[in-house]
Parts: structure tokens; C-alpha cells; sequence
């Protein structure tokens, strides 16, 4: 005796649109995502790629790799004291960058844990003066290092930026967010509040003083106003400055130009992929706690 099969109708699945739609949205989002890095990456590739290029044919918009040159970047390292630029630009960025880790630190913490008298106010003065355009205060602070004979020194380029709300702010956000358990445990085993602020609080606190840094430095190396106003000798000038003085006063060539931006750009993005854990992390864990 056979036995018959009996195909049963398989039962329709209802449609989920809602799960369609997310995916639509998300391969909308890399979409968008990949083409606003195509458009801001692009130029940048296409400056290295015209930093070795010749002068005839820099102008032209094909590519051909057959005329590459380091003719570009030999001739600014020979025509320019680029190793005294290039140490300008590392010593005074360093100089500030720590200065501004140590001070924004101290001020962050005390406005985050210390509970004295106008905290508050404090504050909100710092806040209010991430309001003010730099260029404003640009003209006093430059009378007052003249009056202290710092023009052309490494302090007129140094000591007005020792410290800044911004980083105050950020520090200030990170460390709210630090459990305050942490600290008592560390005074009931009897460290004072400085020994709780170094070998507690900033021990956990790297990615927000990695973030700071990242941000400083590159500030502070990028910085063309200001070096230009208060250096005149061109061994004092900044990396940007300097690059700046090769062009020639009728004409320039695009060739070198885009060289000198390689010798500009290229510390910095060695810098920021070192480091770009840290930072997005700092980033996103700087919260809004009042």
C-alpha cells in the first residue's frame, strides 16, 4: 500500500516593510556617507598627486604617472630653512599642548569637584569668553607683548595660549561624569585630593586629554594669524608662515605650492591616525552634565 504525500500550502509570510525600510535607510546612509568622503578626500589626493608633478603639466587635468618628480619638494627643502620652520612649529606646539593638558586639567577638575564660593560664576565667565572672536583681543595682546619686548620670541608665540575656556569646558563635562565613588575609596585609603587628581582621575581620563591634544596641537600647528602678526625674522617663522614666503609676489607655482601644503598636512594626519581612537572616544564620552 503507497502512502500519498500530502503537500500542505505554505503560508504566507507577511511582508515586513519596516525591516526593508531600515535597510533601504541604511544603505541610503553609506551611500551619502561614501560620497561626502570621495568629495572631501579628493582634493587632498589630488594635491599630493600635483605635489609631484612638473610645472608643465600641473595645469592639466589627466593623469599620468610617467612624469613624476621629487624635484618639488627638494626645492623647498634647499631654497628655505625648513628644518628651523619645521622645529618652530614642533616646539611651540608642543609647549602649548602641554601647557594647555596640564592647566585645563587643574581648572576642569576644580570647577567639577571643589565646591567654593562663585564656582558657578566662574564658569560662566569662561563660557562667555569661548564667545569672544580672537580677532578682537588680537590688537591688545599684541600691544602688551610689544610693551614686554616679546615680539619675535617664543614666549609672544606661547604664553598668550598656555590655557583656553574650550579646554577647560571639555575637561570640565569629562571629569562630571566620573563616578564620585572613585574618589572616596582613593581618600579613604589616604591620598589628598592632588594625589586622587594623577594617579585616579587623569589615569582614566585619556581619551578626553588625547582628544584635547589632538585638537591643540593641530590648532596650534595649522596657526597662520597669529605667527604672521608677531614674527618679521624668518628665523622665527612658523611652518605656515614660512611656506607662505615662497610665493612669489606676481606668481606662484601651483606645483610647489602643493608640496609646501604635503610638508604642512602630512604630520598631522600621521598624528591624527595614531591617535584616532582616543579621540573619537574622547569625543562621545565629553557629555553635557551641568
Amino acid at each position: 500500500m503507497q502512502h500519498q504525500t500530502i503537500v500542505r500550502p505554505r503560508a504566507h509570510r507577511p511582508i515586513e516593510w519596516d525591516i526593508i525600510f531600515g535597510k533601504c535607510m541604511t544603505l541610503l546612509f553609506y551611500i551619502i556617507l561614501f560620497s561626502y568622503a570621495a568629495i572631501t578626500i579628493g582634493p587632498f589626493l589630488w594635491a599630493f598627486y600635483c605635489s609631484f608633478r612638473t610645472a608643465a603639466d600641473v595645469n592639466k587635468m589627466t593623469i599620468d604617472f610617467s612624469n613624476l618628480t621629487l624635484s618639488n619638494y627638494l626645492y623647498i627643502a634647499q631654497k628655505s630653512p625648513l628644518g628651523s620652520w619645521y622645529m618652530n612649529s614642533i616646539l611651540i606646539a608642543t609647549i602649548v599642548t602641554t601647557a594647555n593638558l596640564f592647566f585645563n586639567s587643574l581648572g576642569g577638575y576644580a570647577l567639577s569637584r571643589i565646591k567654593f564660593p562663585g564656582r558657578k560664576i566662574i564658569f560662566l565667565f569662561i563660557l562667555g569668553t569661548m564667545m569672544i572672536p580672537s580677532q578682537i583681543t588680537m590688537i591688545p595682546t599684541y600691544i602688551i607683548l610689544s610693551k614686554l619686548n616679546w615680539v619675535n620670541t617664543y614666549w609672544g608665540l606661547t604664553v598668550p595660549f598656555l590655557t583656553g575656556s574650550f579646554g577647560v569646558f571639555m575637561m570640565r563635562q569629562f571629569f562630571m561624569g566620573i563616578p564620585i565613588e572613585l574618589e572616596e575609596a582613593a581618600r579613604l585609603d589616604g591620598l589628598g585630593r592632588f594625589g586622587i587628581f594623577t594617579r585616579i582621575i587623569l589615569p582614566i581620563s585619556k581619551p578626553a586629554l588625547v582628544s584635547q591634544m589632538i585638537l591643540i596641537f593641530m590648532g596650534n600647528w595649522n596657526s597662520f594669524l597669529w605667527p604672521t602678526l608677531l614674527t618679521s625674522k624668518k628665523q622665527m617663522y612658523t611652518l605656515p608662515v614660512g611656506l607662505n614666503s615662497l610665493q612669489n609676489q606676481y606668481y606662484s607655482f601651483q606645483n610647489q605650492v602643493m608640496a609646501g601644503a604635503m610638508y604642512l598636512s602630512i604630520p598631522m594626519i600621521i598624528l591624527f591616525l595614531i591617535f584616532q581612537r582616543h579621540f573619537i572616544q574622547g569625543i562621545a564620552s565629553t557629555g553635557s552634565k551641568g
